[in-house]
């Protein structure tokens, strides 16, 4: 294999011993690092506010898997509401194609979670704590003095308290911020199962981002693998424009490049004058590879451990700035886009790929507003065929089982919306549902024998709540053989 390839035999953050290569990271800053900041600040306030926020009573969000409760900016779904799940579900996995087809791992470096919480929380403590990328170094491969144990034990206790912080916040997304304080107050044997819940949750975010780290994104998370097929040579990626900057080459001052008026290289006679070779924008600084979260060299082309997280970029505009060069050799480019020397277009690809991510936003968004309050399951007795009432009329026995998904008692009525016929409810009426909960019933429906023309007669039901009309299902009516 030749040389410039050998980087695709191992990840970056295993050695050639296959032992764990640690990743230090130099701190980022440019431009595009204080626009994440800002982005990962409107984040944490979401994330961390969220549970607290309520709709006539209900929490935005819960996803409370344990009582198969789940609720969407205040609006309660069951069981019953789960194929508006597996559509979302099919829906976003196609989301997730066509996003990245269109724009890479832009999520990844931006709103992910992992590179959220990871280089713009922990990472900042661990710069705070023990300093930039060698002072880490250094203080790692030293010995255990006062200075490493205290620098280790801070950061450390910074990074369990944080990670309890988020752990409960994941929590309340799950079981509801009156439950978790009624766990977090209450005795630990009063609630063994939330306390044991707490701590595992907190251990598994403290191991993430104390050891874990970019493995998450190298080796563990399924996009980072999705986006090697996905993929292609016009996918917006952050790319090294190889046209621009090869061959690289050390930057040197003017004065020492035009001694004795001379352009030549450093060959040792000044008798023989050869022409220095053009060099492209390339410094070779390595200051890309310094500030990568997950230790790649971005100038060896797009790679499965690539976030996104455009360190790369500020730290090579910066070089660029300093040597009089222009910026943007790492930039958000297609390899056709550098191939061609073409500027970043919103292209008729990617508004045909945006065009279709919006069509099916909105399609979910419209099952999520069409859905009914109140929902409910009609279901024949079974065994039983029909009865005869007198000479004239036949009837059918149902039983329905009813959900509210709404935060007020209803009442409700059934009517049979064919005219000829009537709905008998057995018991009182109406069925009263209480609020964000589940009813049932039993009724007879009545048909005179003059509607029944087939064996099977198919029948619509209204669900009414005073003269408002909730919904309609429907039905079969067995009655007696057509003669």
């Amino acid at each position: 294999m030749e040389a410039e390839e050998v980087f695709r035999d191992r990840l970056a953050t295993v050695n050639e011993q296959g032992k764990r290569n640690w990743i230090y990271a130099k701190r980022p800053k440019g431009r595009l690092y204080n626009i994440r900041s800002i982005v990962s600040w409107c984040f944490f306030i979401a994330f961390f506010s969220l549970p607290f926020v309520q709709i006539n009573g209900r929490p935005l969000f819960l996803f409370d898997v344990t009582e198969s409760r789940f609720i969407l900016f205040g609006a309660v779904f069951w069981p019953q509401d789960f194929f508006i799940f597996g559509l979302a579900m099919v829906a976003f996995i196609l989301f997730i194609i066509l996003f990245t087809m269109a724009f890479g791992r832009l999520f990844c470096g931006w709103v992910c979670p992992q590179t959220v919480f990871m280089e713009m929380l922990f990472r900042k403590i661990e710069y705070w704590v023990e300093g930039d990328a060698p002072a880490q170094r250094l203080l790692n491969n030293g010995p255990w003095n006062g200075e490493k144990i205290r620098k280790k034990a801070v950061k450390h206790a910074l990074f369990f308290a944080l990670s309890v912080i988020i752990a409960n916040t994941f929590l309340s997304y799950i079981i509801g911020v009156k439950e978790l304080q009624a766990i977090v107050t209450a005795p630990v044997s009063e609630h063994p199962g939330g306390f044991a819940a707490m701590i595992i949750f907190s251990g598994v975010f403290y191991s993430v981002f104390a050891f874990f780290r970019e493995q998450i994104c190298t080796t563990i998370c399924p996009y980072g693998r999705l986006q090697s097929v996905l993929l292609d040579k016009n996918s917006v990626v952050v790319a090294y424009d190889y046209v621009r900057g090869e061959p690289r080459g050390k930057f040197k001052k003017k004065k020492e490049t035009e001694k004795d008026n001379c352009n030549c290289i450093d060959c040792g006679d000044c008798k023989k004058k050869e022409p220095a070779p053009v060099l492209g924008d390339c410094i070779d600084c390595f200051q890309c590879v310094h500030v990568c979260p997950t230790g790649i060299d971005i100038r060896n082309g797009t790679q499965l451990e690539c976030i996104n997280c455009t360190a790369c970029m500020d730290a090579c505009d910066f070089m660029m700035e300093k040597t009089g060069r222009a910026k943007g050799l790492i930039r958000y480019a297609s390899e056709n886009g550098i191939a061609e020397k073409k500027p970043l277009r919103f292209t008729a690809r990617m508004k045909t790929y945006t065009t279709v991510l919006l069509l099916i936003t909105g399609a979910i968004t419209f099952l999520l507003i069409s859905r009914k309050p109140v929902s409910g399951t009609i279901i024949r007795t079974a065994g039983m065929l029909y009865q005869e009432r007198g000479k004239d009329s036949i009837s059918n026995l149902y039983r329905i089982k009813l959900v509210n998904k709404t935060v007020a008692d209803v009442p409700l009525t059934l009517r049979l919306e064919e005219s000829g016929g009537k709905v008998e409810l057995v018991g009182h009426s109406p069925i009263h549902i209480k609020a964000e909960g589940q009813g049932e019933g039993t009724f007879f429906v009545v048909l005179p024998r003059s509607a029944i023309e087939k064996r099977k007669t198919t029948l619509t039901i209204g669900l009414y709540e005073g003269e408002r009309r909730l919904e309609q299902k429907q039905t079969t009516f067995l009655g007696p053989a057509s003669r």
